[in-house]
């Protein structure tokens, strides 16, 4: 499989990660709307009620690594130049969704794909505390 096919398997929703916690939430009998796209930033899980948006980042997509000094760790190897823009451009688009939607009284909660794969219910918990306050 080359390059371009890997890029186009990528998908924007209804990843592992995505689905995981939805599932976790769903276990322990919250509901709520997914992918919603009549919110700005369409999170990937959406407490209307509440005004609770959640969104599950990738570290490559959204810059968890880039930026911040560590080398060879999800780090593109060639055209690094268009991947630092495209990770600036992603990480730019993260915070002025994040400054909109705290303006507009939602509480936004972002979750790495790790932390959402290895520590599901530490995710959970902060969700529930979120849905509690």
């Amino acid at each position: 499989m080359n390059r371009s096919e890997n890029m186009r398997r990528i998908k924007s929703k209804e990843t592992l990660i995505e689905i995981k916690l939805r599932k976790f939430l769903w276990n322990k009998g919250y509901r709520y709307r997914k992918n919603c796209k009549d919110i700005y930033g369409k999170p990937d899980i959406c407490f209307k009620g509440k005004k609770i948006a959640i969104f599950c980042d990738s570290e490559f997509w959204h810059g968890k690594y880039f930026y911040n000094g560590k080398d060879g760790v999800d780090r593109p190897k060639t055209n690094v130049e268009f991947w630092k823009n495209k990770i600036a451009k992603n990480i730019a688009r993260d915070k002025e969704v994040n400054d909109y939607l705290e303006n507009e009284g939602w509480r936004v909660l972002r979750f790495w794909s790790k932390d959402i794969l290895q520590n599901t219910l530490w995710c959970i918990e902060i969700i529930e505390n979120a849905l509690k306050s």
